[in-house]
């Protein structure tokens, strides 16, 4: 069974950096895909950003492209969020969740797969 835990979720000012942290376990293979998604009050949840940590592939939200940085030790287990320049619309419960792939990008956005594990979520909350 695999098994996520975010950490790092925190309030931070606009303009200010928070760097979440996704430690899995439980990976069948070393083959797998790890996503960090979001989730604002009265909002659908959407991808913000996703790493084939075998081959190092990264895919990008358009509105966190340039702000955010996914990173991964693979033998470690561990996937990275470096969040930058943050603002208010980043405020949001954020997720990471495994599968074997990311998804696409169309059009510069990123499309995420259906993603089948999930952790319990790190609050992120920015302001003004």
């Amino acid at each position: 069974e695999v098994q996520l835990k975010e950490s790092g979720g925190g309030l931070v000012q606009a303009g200010g950096s928070l760097r979440l942290s996704c430690a899995a376990a439980g990976m069948a293979s070393d083959h797998f895909a790890i996503a960090w998604f979001r989730q604002a009050p009265g909002k659908d949840r959407e991808a913000v950003a996703c790493m084939t940590v075998d081959d190092g592939g990264k895919y990008y939200r358009r509105s966190g492209k340039g702000r955010f940085t996914i990173s991964a030790d693979n033998a470690k287990r561990m996937v990275w969020l470096q969040m930058n320049t943050l603002n208010v619309d980043d405020t949001g419960v954020y997720y990471c969740a495994a599968d074997r792939r990311c998804g696409v990008m169309y059009e510069g956005e990123y499309y995420p797969t259906d993603f089948a594990s999930w952790g319990q979520g790190t609050q992120v909350t920015v302001s003004s």
